[in-house]
C-alpha cells in the first residue's frame, strides 16, 4: 500500500494471564520520522516492539507495517528490519562471517551489501575479528549492520544506546542521524531521555502498558509552558515585586539561585522588567526556561503529578477504546 504509514498500531494489547503488559496502544509513525518510543523499564516498550515485528502475537488489536500485517509471514516484513533487546551473534565467528550468515538467510542481494554496511557502522577495520572480542557498542553497531543488509525503509531499534559509554552513545547517535538522513524511518525504543530529546522529532510515552502521550516534542512542551529565570541585584525585593505584578505567576526562589516564575504573556514580562528597574532591583539575568523532556516525562509517568491536557486527552481516548 503506497500511502500506508510505516507503522500504524490500533488497540494493541498483550496479556499474560492476569498481567496486562500492553493495554490498547495506538500510535502512528510517519515516513521520515525518528520516532522515540519512551518509557520506564517494564512499561511495555519491548513487548510492543515484539508484536510490531511479528515475534509474538497480540491478545487484541492490530499492527500494520506499510499496510501489511506482520503476523502474515516474512513477506509482510519487506522493507522492515531491526532488533529487540541485544542483537545476538556467534561469538566464535568474525563480524563478517556473522553478517554472511545473516545475508544468506535474507537472500537476494544482501550478501553484496556486507562491505557497504560495515562501512556505514564503521566496523570495516574489525570485520575479521571474532565478535566475542567486540565491545558492547561494537556489537550494537553490528546489529544495525545486520539490519541494514535488508535495505530497510523502516528500522526498529530496541534500546540501542543502553550500556554504552559516552563515546559509544555519541557514535550511536551519529549513526542513527546518518540513517535518517538517508531517508530511513526509525522507531527508537528507549528510556534514555537525553538520547530521545536529541534524536527524535516525534515521541510516544508509554506507562503501565498505556500510551500517555503521542506527538511532537513541541506539542508536548506547549501545554507545559515555558517559565523564566530571573537574577537581580536584590532578589528579595524582586520576589515581592513578582508576587504583586499582574500577569506574573508562581514566583519563587530557584534551587540554582535567583528566582523562577511563569508569565501570561511577553508583555507581562516586559512590564515586570520595568517595575524591577523602578524599584532598584536591577536585572542581571532574565531568560526563558523551557520544560525539558525529563520534566515532562516524569510529569506524565509519576503518580501524583498533574497531567497536561495532551495526556488527559490520550487517557480519555484509551478509556473509550477499552
Amino acid at each position: 500500500m503506497a500511502d500506508a504509514p510505516p507503522i500504524e498500531v490500533r488497540g494493541l494489547s498483550k496479556r499474560y494471564g492476569e498481567i496486562v503488559a500492553v493495554d490498547h496502544v495506538d500510535l502512528t509513525v510517519k515516513p521520515g520520522d525518528v520516532f522515540g518510543y519512551l518509557g520506564p523499564n517494564g512499561a511495555g516498550k519491548t513487548t510492543s516492539l515484539r508484536m510490531m515485528l511479528g515475534l509474538i502475537r497480540s491478545t487484541s488489536g492490530s499492527v500494520r507495517l506499510f499496510g501489511r500485517d506482520p503476523q502474515l509471514g516474512v513477506a509482510a516484513l519487506e522493507g522492515v528490519a531491526g532488533f529487540v533487546e541485544a542483537p545476538a551473534f556467534y561469538p566464535y565467528l568474525s563480524g563478517r562471517a556473522n553478517l554472511e550468515l545473516c545475508a544468506a538467510l535474507d537472500g537476494g542481494s544482501a550478501g553484496e551489501r556486507i562491505d557497504e554496511v560495515l562501512d556505514i557502522v564503521e566496523l570495516r577495520s574489525r570485520a575479521k575479528d571474532k565478535v566475542g572480542g567486540y565491545s558492547h557498542g561494537m556489537r550494537q553497531r553490528l546489529g544495525i549492520a545486520s539490519a541494514l543488509l535488508r535495505s530497510p525503509r523502516l528500522l526498529l531499534l530496541d534500546e540501542p544506546a543502553t550500556g554504552l559509554d559516552p563515546a559509544g552513545m555519541r557514535d550511536m547517535r551519529e549513526l542513527i542521524r546518518g540513517l535518517a538522513a538517508q531517508g530511513i524511518t526509525v522507531l527508537l525504543s528507549s528510556h534514555l531521555l537525553v538520547e530521545v530529546e536529541e534524536l527524535c522529532n516525534r515521541v510516544a510515552i508509554i506507562q503501565g502498558g498505556c500510551i500517555v502521550y503521542e506527538g511532537s516534542l513541541a506539542e508536548l512542551r506547549r501545554p507545559a509552558g515555558s517559565g523564566y529565570h530571573l537574577r537581580t541585584t536584590d532578589d528579595e525585593r524582586a520576589l515581592r515585586i513578582c508576587e504583586a505584578q499582574a500577569g506574573i505567576e508562581d514566583a519563587k526562589r530557584a534551587a540554582t539561585g535567583g528566582l523562577s516564575f511563569s508569565a501570561t504573556s511577553e508583555v507581562a514580562v516586559g512590564e515586570l522588567s520595568l517595575a524591577l528597574a523602578e524599584a532598584g532591583a536591577l536585572l542581571l539575568e532574565l531568560s526563558p526556561r523551557q520544560a525539558t523532556l525529563e520534566d515532562l516525562f516524569f510529569r506524565l509517568t509519576e503518580d501524583g503529578r498533574e497531567a497536561p491536557t495532551a495526556q488527559r486527552r490520550a487517557a480519555a481516548a484509551v478509556a473509550e477504546a477499552a
